[in-house]
């Protein structure tokens, strides 16, 4: 078992995305580590892609800061390893299928164990071509973290059967991004995932309130929030430490 159980074991999860190596390698450990203090159970780094299908504006802008920035796969996993050695806190990685297969599969997790991060979410990856990835990613630890949209109706429990980790449940259609509200009936689908996994069940996509983590949290094992924190290190850049620990703070306390 891989350490993310522990982001679940005390409460609602709180989990925030960063990408990695926006604006530097530097400064995203730095604000990780904000946001570990401030209280959240589980980090997601991003690894830049030139294509990131699954973003809005917002984390696709900081794709390409980084990228510009020099950002590799190898200095990301070099960033985890020195997180490491301050906490223990669960991380994961967000990236497209292409990085890792470019990488080659049993390098990219071979390398994941050795930096210590414990898991992977490939939002490109459809679930019934994931087996020889899934197969690979367990034999070196690192859970492959399956996504639930609104659109997976009959395939909800099949899902969730397979799934490690946590599932993540897409709140709504299109791509990521802040959202004045979340119509799609998340109860309905959390319902089926407990009725088939006994693997927690986390909310991303369009989270940006207290109110509306507050809401989720009513419902889910966990909260995920990505946009809403790398708006803020849009906005302030090198100094965007401060104002994210506020912000996760604000958002640790509204679940709690």
């Amino acid at each position: 078992m891989s350490r993310i159980h522990t982001a679940f074991e005390h409460g609602k999860a709180f989990i925030g995305f960063v990408t990695g190596g926006d604006p530097s390698i530097e400064k995203s450990e730095e604000f990780i580590l904000s946001m570990i203090k401030a209280g959240v159970d589980l980090v997601e780094i991003g690894i830049p892609f030139s294509d990131p299908i699954a973003e809005g504006p917002v984390i696709q802008e900081a794709n390409l800061r980084a990228l510009a920035a020099g950002t590799t796969v190898d200095k990301l996993f070099e960033l985890v390893a020195s997180l490491r050695k301050k906490t223990q806190v669960p991380i994961v990685f967000l990236t497209y299928l292409n990085p890792v297969f470019k990488y080659g599969y049993e390098g990219f997790f071979r390398r994941c164990r050795e930096s210590g991060a414990d898991g992977i979410i490939i939002p490109d990856l459809p679930f019934e071509e994931k087996d020889d990835v899934a197969r690979i990613a367990q034999s070196f630890d690192v859970d492959l973290i399956s996504l639930i949209a609104p659109t997976s109706e009959a395939r909800i429990q099949k899902i969730a059967d397979g799934a490690a980790g946590f599932l993540y449940v897409v709140s709504s259609m299109g791509v990521t991004g802040m959202r004045s509200e979340i119509k799609t009936d998340l109860a309905s689908i959390i319902e089926v995932v407990r009725g088939s996994s006994k693997v927690p069940a986390a909310v991303g996509f369009g989270i940006s309130t207290p109110k509306q983590a507050a809401e989720i949290s009513r419902i889910a094992d966990g909260v995920i929030v990505g946009s809403a924190i790398v708006k803020l290190c849009q906005q302030h850049g090198e100094h965007a430490a401060g104002p994210i620990y506020d912000y996760v703070k604000s958002m640790k306390e509204a679940i709690q």
